[in-house]
């Protein structure tokens, strides 16, 4: 058998590409590895040994597997999108033959409303951080630039101080395949930050012989970690009387998106500080707005909420 033909070699080859030419983040990679070694083994439970062998209807019955197997909705459309690009390399590598691309695979998904906090609890959560504490006003510093910026929290776990301007209130942020963008920030943000980098940042970098770069520490002086600050969120949530499994780093970015759009920022500003390559993804947060519009109408409007009817007398 060729190298070609070879179904793991299609696959690093691929990968390969994707992490160079698309810049893919590491943890997309992996994921897309998972899936596609999932396809593999699929493939060699029916016999499939080498590119030329595979037709449509094995990727059809894949997907079928993946239902049978019980995968979430978003998990199997996740996998099928991997599997696609795949046998499109393929296809323009010579080694998967185009008829395989026909396969009629439902790769959509209804669309999920993202959870939100409203601002109030926003407010709560990010002053649930103690004050006299370093490491609350650490917190606290974290928390108004993520809910400021809409960072991603790797975005924010990894931001360097080279990219903080704080006289011109903005942050240069560096997101998902290297692409860079320029997200300001408001007032009260850039005053906690800036007493978090003057006062607190030294404290906690000590006298470590290491230097550290990035602009959050850890207790140790050191850089932080994605699972550090998503253990710190949860304890702040309950300080808040905010149920810990709505909060996660990424519902204070979708609160950021919505409190935007809600006070009339434009979609396309969103888009650009949001980092999202299609206008489509940012679009979700126009639903969102609606279904809180309707709870305001509801809470607020005397004739929102219909009495119940009791009994006819």
């Amino acid at each position: 058998m060729s190298r070609a033909e070879d179904l793991q070699s299609l696959v690093d080859a691929f990968l390969g590409r994707e992490a160079l030419d698309r810049g893919l983040a590491a943890n997309t990679l992996e994921a897309y590895g998972r899936d596609l070694t999932r396809f593999l083994r699929f493939l060699a439970a029916v016999g499939v040994t080498r590119w030329s062998r595979l037709g449509a209807g094995h990727v059809s019955s894949f997907a079928d597997d993946l239902e049978r197997a019980g995968l979430a909705a978003r998990s199997r459309a996740r996998t099928l999108v991997a599997v696609r690009r795949l046998l499109e390399y393929g296809a323009g590598e010579g080694v998967v033959s185009g008829d395989v691309l026909v396969a009629r695979v439902p790769l959509r998904l209804p669309r999920i409303l993202p959870k939100i906090l409203h601002p109030d609890e926003t407010r709560a959560l990010i002053e649930a951080s103690d004050p006299t504490t370093l490491l609350g006003q650490r917190d606290r510093a974290m928390l108004e630039v993520l809910y400021a910026a809409g960072l991603r929290v790797s975005e924010l776990v990894t931001l360097p101080l080279s990219d903080v301007d704080l006289r011109g209130g903005c942050l240069r942020v560096t997101g998902k395949g290297g692409k860079e963008r320029l997200v300001p920030l408001a007032e009260s943000a850039v005053e906690t930050l800036r007493h978090y980098l003057e006062e607190v940042r030294p404290k906690l970098l000590g006298k470590h012989a290491e230097p550290c770069f990035t602009v959050f520490l850890t207790r140790r002086g050191r850089g932080m970690t994605r699972q550090n600050f998503f253990g710190r969120l949860r304890k702040l949530a309950l300080c808040a009387g905010i149920p810990s499994d709505r909060v996660s780093p990424h519902v204070l970015r979708h609160a950021f998106a919505t409190d935007l759009l809600e006070g009339g920022a434009d979609l396309r500003s969103i888009q650009s500080m949001l980092g999202h390559a299609d206008l489509s993804t940012t679009q979700i947060y126009t639903h969102v707005d609606r279904v809180r519009l309707r709870e305001t109408v509801e809470q607020r409007h005397p004739r929102g909420r219909r009495p119940r009817r009791g009994p006819s007398t």
